[in-house]
């Protein structure tokens, strides 16, 4: 399989901006937050543009999710950090962004026998009666694939979309030389 279409599903994404904010203070300034201390301890803050959650933690630490790109992802960080620096004038300008976790999705093109690739294939774990899908874990890329009967494929752990593609790419790769596939 040359050419794999992989679909971005979800980019998780963290940042810290270097210092305490207080959480009353910028749950007021934001619209569309969710802060119960008794349920999270931080703020739950929705964007509608680009379409995200990001998490905003006393710490300073702030984690985003649900974009579909990274750009997005950045860009959802950057645009909430930019609202908190209306509350708290001292929130630095220059924080790192880091890609944590990049979940993709793609098609195989072909069923699959999931018990007979449970024992062919090496570093999988399948447990039809706890979950329907085979997962695989390889080394490099360092990602977990989910296997589905329909072939069907789910990436998780990835930190870039070149490392989700190629995980897929090989997963196909070794389950054609098992003649799995």
């Amino acid at each position: 399989m040359t050419d794999v279409d992989i679909k971005i599903e979800n980019i998780v994404a963290s940042a810290s901006i270097g210092k305490d904010i207080v959480l009353t203070d910028v749950s007021q300034a934001l619209e569309g937050v969710n802060f119960n201390r008794e349920q999270f301890p931080g703020l739950v803050f929705k964007l509608k543009d680009p379409k995200t959650a990001a998490l905003i933690f006393s710490s300073g630490k702030l984690v985003c999710t649900g974009a579909k790109s990274i750009d997005d992802s950045k860009l959802a960080i950057k645009k909430t950090v930019d609202l908190m620096r209306e509350v708290d004038t001292d929130i630095p300008h220059e924080f790192e962004i880091k890609i944590q976790n990049i979940v993709a999705s793609a098609n195989l093109q072909s069923t699959l026998n999931l018990e007979a690739v449970a024992l062919e294939l090496e570093d999988t774990e399948y447990e039809p009666e706890q979950f329907p899908g085979l997962v695989y874990r390889l080394s490099d890329p360092k990602v977990v694939l989910l296997l589905f009967g329909s072939g069907k494929v789910v990436c998780t752990g990835a930190k870039t979309k070149s490392d989700a593609k190629l995980g897929v790419e090989r997963a196909y790769d070794r389950l054609s030389e098992l003649d799995l596939i």
